[in-house]
């Protein structure tokens, strides 16, 4: 979704920097393999995504959600260089894909998969996390939070992805559209949890950016 004229989102795209060669043939094979190809992040997002990883230079990252892996290699290009990206799916079919293009890259070290439900993954991982993508099942987002929040790093990032909901978000409510209700549920939880500073970003369908404050 474009919240801008795509003229002016095809000019900031050509003004940022330029989509790598391994993430241009992921998105080639995902549009011609894949199933809703339109969730993949892409060029735009995926270098936001990247540069905010550099900026943060985070030691350990939580992926919620891989879809064909092109977000957790963008987000892997600001490890540490002996940092670890854990990210989770339920996707048994899309394992091998991520895998290759995971190998592919610099970080085949650095990425572990975990295939399964993130509610039951997520404890079971070790250390707290500098950075976390939150970008899966919408119905699910405020559950993430809870189960996450206490184990994000004072300074650490959480990166929440699809927060407008194609616009849905200012919509009258469907009471049957669970996902769009859990949105409003979650945006209102980062906008108002005291723990965070926040800012939602219009950007594609909505990156939220809440930055867990240090104490004083």
């Amino acid at each position: 979704m474009h919240f801008i004229s795509e003229e002016l989102d095809d000019y900031a795209v050509a003004h940022s920097a330029k989509e790598p060669e391994l993430l241009q043939k992921l998105t080639r094979e995902t549009y011609q393999k894949v199933v809703q190809p339109r969730m993949l992040s892409g060029h735009y997002q995926g270098r936001i995504l990247s540069m905010i990883a550099k900026l943060v230079n985070p030691k350990i990252i939580l992926e919620i959600g891989t879809y064909t892996g092109y977000s957790a290699l963008c987000l892997a290009e600001g490890l540490q260089p002996d940092g670890i990206l854990h990210t989770i799916d339920v996707n048994e079919e899309l394992i091998d894909f991520q895998k290759k293009y995971f190998d592919a890259s610099a970080y085949a070290k650095n990425i572990q998969q975990h295939l399964g439900p993130a509610l039951e993954i997520i404890p079971q991982l070790e250390g707290d996390f500098d950075l976390v993508f939150i970008d899966a099942d919408k119905p699910n987002y405020p559950a993430y939070f809870e189960l996450i929040i206490d184990r994000l790093k004072p300074g650490g990032l959480i990166l929440s992805d699809n927060v407008l909901w194609s616009g849905k978000v200012v919509e009258p409510l469907d009471p049957k559209d669970n996902s769009t209700k859990a949105l409003l549920e979650y945006n209102k939880i980062l906008a108002e949890d005291e723990r965070l500073e926040t800012v939602l970003l219009a950007i594609r369908d909505g990156l939220t950016v809440s930055r867990k404050k240090i104490p004083s």
